[in-house]
């Protein structure tokens, strides 16, 4: 080896490993509160914009809408970017090896509530459906736990929970967690019972586990700060232009359809108004944060609770797009069964919550 060659080696070996991201304090501070305020004032300024500057009516169809978006967009928009960014944190603590561990041998009955809960806080969407299924698969998940797991991840979306309970209060936010969570350890305790593990595609059972990979080194809280604001930047980064048409709609549906006069095909009287917000539902495929503005313009125009819960866990739960990567690894016969057994539940919470409240 020549000197140079020599100098470069040694050169290169002496370099420190590149320094992990992370958040300062400081900056993190300011962050925090600009985005306080940002909320605090979007309220007044909405109606300084609409009443004063523009010179619109409150009664009026476009001052109220207008008012109705300049008010939602800043609200959602900051929530999601708050939301976004602890979760982003609190996902750090959770890879799909360690969701896999802690699953792997437990009882269906203990495993399906465990699998739900799990699947609440776990950054697993229907876009995860395949890797996740086959992860499961080989750990030796049962099967019943693992679709309690792939039922809660999109149906009970934190973002979405947490959007709720800050838009729409408590009672909309718990009522959405706690059905979206018996229907997912219920559909899953039914698809176990039903003993369908021959209709896995035979490609999935003859995988074989693979050791894995050495895990990472523990983040210090600034880098987990730095996760969070990269999921900050994926998400809201894609999602806002469809927030802000869900936004859209739920102002023109909050200034445009007269107060009660969806009652009539989305009311507590109309007992098909529940299949038909499911069917409705099944083809859409959008984030549960574009549907919150949607859910909320619904409920103030007379749309039952029970009815628009029906529609948005359809959307979030029973999308075409998941179940097209689901046909991957099951064969038909269990992806009917699956699709029934979490409809028939979905349709339940609807006409329940109908007739309840």
């Amino acid at each position: 080896m020549n000197a140079s060659n020599a100098a470069c080696c040694a050169t290169s070996i002496a370099q420190p490993a590149p320094a992990r991201p992370r958040i300062r304090g400081a900056p993190f501070a300011l962050t925090a509160l600009v985005w306080l305020a940002a909320y605090v004032l979007a309220n007044p300024l909405s109606e300084v914009v609409t009443h004063r500057a523009l010179g619109l009516s409150r009664e009026s169809r476009i001052g109220s809408a207008l008012a109705f978006f300049l008010y939602e967009m800043p609200h959602v928009l900051l929530l999601l970017v708050a939301v976004v960014f602890a979760i982003g944190i609190v996902n750090t603590y959770f890879t799909a090896e360690r969701t896999r561990r802690l699953l792997a041998g437990r009882r269906e009955s203990v495993g399906n509530v465990l699998a739900a809960l799990l699947g609440v806080v776990t950054p697993f969407c229907s876009c995860s459906a395949v890797p996740l299924f086959i992860g499961f698969v080989e750990a030796g998940v049962p099967l019943g736990v693992t679709f309690s797991f792939l039922v809660s991840a999109p149906m009970v979306n934190e973002v979405a929970l947490v959007l709720l309970l800050g838009l729409s209060g408590w009672k909309v936010a718990g009522l959405y967690l706690a059905t979206g969570l018996g229907i997912a350890v219920a559909s899953g305790f039914v698809l176990g019972r039903l003993r369908l593990e021959r209709h896995i595609e035979g490609w999935v059972r003859d995988e074989r586990s693979r050791p894995a990979p050495p895990g990472d080194e523990p983040l210090a809280l600034s880098e987990r700060a730095w996760k969070g604001w990269e999921s900050v930047r994926k998400v809201v980064g894609k999602t806002w232009p469809f927030i802000l048409v869900g936004i859209g709609v739920g102002a023109f549906i909050h200034g445009w359809v007269p107060e009660g006069f969806l009652a009539g095909f989305m009311g507590k009287s109309a007992w098909w108004s529940v299949p038909l917000a499911v069917a409705l539902g099944v083809p859409m495929y959008a984030s549960t944060a574009t549907l919150i503005p949607i859910v909320q313009a619904l409920l103030a125009k007379g749309a039952a609770l029970g009815t628009v819960l029906a529609f948005m866990m359809a959307v979030v739960g029973l999308s075409l797009p998941e179940f097209i990567l689901l046909r991957r690894v099951l064969r038909p016969t269990l992806l009917a069964a699956f699709v029934t057994v979490v409809s028939i539940g979905i349709l339940l919470v609807g006409w329940v919550f109908n007739a309840l409240l």
